[in-house]
């Protein structure tokens, strides 16, 4: 079964726009679960301009599923909170200080010795670590020996040509990388743009995804269609 993680920062950008708590990120975070998510996701930036670090503090303290930090390790400031509130997942991000959203994987060959190293971290405070990478077999091939448990697949690429109508030459790339990262015994997660349009066939072809992270088009989708009922919509297009 592939795993719904609700991402809930978008929530939180909403709430920071005009100040107070409302909406109220805690009560999101709880709601994603009751509703049926498989997990919650949060992104904390240093700038804190949506998720705060004290939201990931008292979201861990509801947590009655899975809960998934995301985030740049090359801030000190992010490696302390994810030791602090210990997830059951970090997945490793190379965002730029500022950066308005994650957009490409690590470089898994340049950055080997460096990621080993956080990767270390990670995992001897018990914690399963996913490194974001792009579709690129060299990219799979070289997380594979950083010691990461699972990769997650960047589908920025993916859903932008799906919407332009070239399914099949869309997911073929993401299909390869998946194939190789199954082939070495990564853990599979994607996300970025999956929506209800696009996830169903990205599930199709990569049946043995472990969970997709997603936040922005689903809190949209919510907005019209009611918070519960589309966890709901987004969980069968995985079934």
């Amino acid at each position: 079964m592939t795993k719904l993680s609700v991402n809930i920062n978008k929530f939180a950008t909403l709430r920071n726009s005009r100040g107070g708590n409302n909406p109220d990120v805690l009560r999101a975070a709880i709601n994603a679960q009751q509703f049926g998510a498989d997990g919650v996701t949060v992104h904390p930036r240093p700038d804190e301009r949506h998720i705060r670090y004290q939201d990931v503090r008292d979201i861990r303290e509801i947590i009655t599923t899975e809960f998934n930090i995301e985030g740049n390790p090359t801030e000190q400031k992010f490696i302390d909170l994810v030791l602090e509130t210990k997830p059951h997942q970090v997945t490793l991000v190379p965002d730029a200080l500022g950066q308005l959203t994650s957009d490409h994987g690590w470089d898994t060959i340049k950055h080997k010795d460096y990621l080993i190293d956080i990767i270390g971290v990670f995992k001897k405070a018990g914690i399963r670590v996913s490194i974001f990478v792009d579709p690129v077999i060299e990219m799979v091939e070289g997380a594979a020996l950083t010691g990461t448990d699972r990769v997650e697949l960047y589908t920025e690429g993916y859903a932008s040509a799906f919407a332009s109508g070239n399914s099949l030459e869309a997911v073929t790339p993401y299909v390869h990388a998946a194939n190789r990262a199954k082939e070495l015994k990564l853990g599979l997660n994607a996300g970025h743009d999956l929506d209800l349009t696009n996830l169903k066939y990205f599930k199709q072809h990569i049946p043995f995804l472990d969970e997709v992270s997603i936040g922005h088009a689903l809190v949209c989708d919510a907005i019209y269609l009611g918070f519960e009922n589309t966890v709901q919509l987004y969980k069968r297009q995985l079934a």
